[in-house]
């Protein structure tokens, strides 16, 4: 591992007078600091991002794995893609837990103010009981924010409400329920044979505030699998209640208005959304310790030490910190969650919660991977990644 060593930074003090053997820092832009340092206590080897939130040419952003819902991709390579004239990408992090088979990821997700995936509850296999998994976000006005948001979606039109259960999502396993697909689905709605179904294409016609304007067009369907419009939607009914018989009530014409938030409510658009598992500090209070209750996580992963990854903020929510934890290694055991809530509470975190982690776990610093994943073959493929973006001024 190598590093240019600078002056002491903010916060170095304080770890070092948490048993910290080494602290390497170097300023990647204004405004963003990175810091490798070693705790012999554990033995851990830790990379953290420190990220000042007040800078304007500092954005925080969302990315998915090849720029779609489903698919995987090395966090390196997100952050490698996202890099334009104009924009430099300081640091990446892997973030939420993803299906192997199909690199979709759990939770819900906003990139950049739109929906890709809303949800009422977690689509995981591993919960001991169904329910929301905790979430970050940053809102219109570059807030950060975190709590287990729940997807909260409607439709109007002809001065009726159908409520939306879930987007690019099919909330199979259910006797009734309303979902809409966008185009970054698929070409076309998922199949659903157990249920009667009604599926109206929807072609958007723009915006207006915080709602989404959207045109009928065609005929009906009483089947599922029907295409998505590239430029459009899909309001699918499912079951054979009242929303049923509201989407098959829509005629070719009629303007459909939708708006996609979340409970709680956030001020305004989210501009990012991105799931994780569990939350480990709330307002500086170690709660990892109660996940099991609030979370339905589980002993092997919660209770066990593994490498992690984790995203946390101070108190006055100006400061940004990502961080990793190298694990499975010699130099470097791992930590279970509520030693990470320790860690993420001495840098300075007032909120935290635990990313995907493992093999996953990657810290991205100006293009290099700083950290050593736990993997044999190196670094992961994974769904998708936070990044640290500077936008230069041409």
């Amino acid at each position: 591992f190598a590093c240019r060593a600078i002056a002491p930074v903010l916060m170095a003090a304080r770890l070092t007078a948490q048993s910290s053997d080494t602290l390497v820092s170097r300023e990647v832009a204004p405004g963003v600091l990175y810091r490798h340092f070693v705790d012999a206590a554990g033995p851990f080897v830790m990379d953290v991002v420190q990220v000042d939130l007040r800078r304007r040419d500092i954005e925080i952003r969302h990315a998915r794995a090849a720029d779609q819902l489903r698919g995987r991709e090395r966090t390196s390579a997100m952050a490698n893609r996202a890099a334009q004239p104009g924009i430099s990408v300081l640091a990446a992090m892997n973030g939420d837990f993803f299906s192997l088979e199909t690199g979709e990821n759990e939770n819900n997700q906003v990139l950049d103010g739109e929906w890709w995936k809303g949800l009422k509850v977690t689509d995981s296999p591993y919960d001991t009981w169904h329910n929301t998994h905790v979430q970050f976000a940053m809102d219109a006005g570059g807030r950060p924010l975190m709590d287990r948001f729940v997807f909260d979606g409607a439709a109007w039109a002809r001065g009726v409400m159908t409520p939306i259960t879930t987007l690019n999502f099919n909330p199979s396993g259910n006797p009734e329920g309303t979902a809409l697909y966008t185009a970054r689905y698929g070409a076309s709605t998922p199949r659903d044979t157990a249920r009667l179904t009604a599926e109206a294409a929807l072609v958007l016609a723009g915006r207006r505030g915080d709602t989404i304007l959207y045109v009928r067009r065609g005929t009906v369907m009483a089947t599922s699998g029907s295409p998505i419009p590239s430029n459009g939607a899909v309001l699918a009914a499912y079951g054979a209640g009242s929303r049923n018989t509201e989407v098959k009530a829509l005629v070719d014409g009629d303007t459909v208005r939708v708006l996609l938030r979340t409970l709680p409510r956030m001020p305004g658009n989210p501009a990012l959304v991105i799931g994780g598992w569990p939350r480990i500090l709330r307002d500086g209070v170690d709660v990892a310790v109660d996940a099991a209750t609030l979370e339905g996580t589980i002993s092997r992963n919660a209770e066990v030490r593994h490498p992690r990854s984790a995203i946390g903020f101070s108190r006055d929510s100006t400061t940004l910190f990502l961080l990793t934890v190298d694990g499975r290694q010699a130099a470097s055991t791992g930590v279970t969650t509520s030693e990470l809530a320790g860690i993420m509470r001495r840098l300075g975190a007032w909120n935290a919660m635990n990313f995907d982690g493992g093999g996953s776990t990657t810290m991205v610093v100006a293009g290099t991977v700083v950290n050593h994943p736990s993997d044999a073959i190196g670094e992961r493929d994974v769904g998708n990644a936070i990044l640290v973006i500077r936008k230069n001024p041409r």
